[in-house]
């Protein structure tokens, strides 16, 4: 069993940046993939960003260049650095971890306005 718990959202003008934690904890004999989700309302999920346990990273081409993902695999954690933010990443983000199965975080709100 897997718990992810998600933090680092908020509001921040367009331009700024954020960074997105999603550490996980319980017990699990590994973790994979890990990444996040984004979704607006009204609109299917939209996958942003992964990372593979042994680093290799891949971001949907609306976020490459401003996004970047790392992990850290002794503290199963996984991080979303955000620059560059437009009002269209305005969206809840979701994080996700590949173990046994998919596990998810809370969900944490972005929000990008003046």
């Amino acid at each position: 069993q897997v718990q992810l718990v998600e933090s680092g959202g908020g509001l921040v003008q367009p331009g700024g940046s954020l960074r997105l934690s999603c550490a996980a904890s319980g017990s699990f004999f590994g973790i994979n993939d890990m990444g996040w989700y984004r979704q607006t309302p009204g609109k299917a999920r939209e996958l942003v960003a992964y990372i593979t346990r042994g680093g290799n990273a891949n971001a949907a081409v609306s976020v490459k260049g401003r996004f970047t993902i790392s992990r850290d695999n002794a503290k199963n954690t996984a991080y979303l650095q955000m620059n560059s933010l437009r009002p269209e990443d305005t969206a809840v983000y979701y994080c996700y971890a590949d173990s046994n199965m998919r596990y998810w975080g809370q969900g944490t709100q972005v929000t990008v306005s003046s």
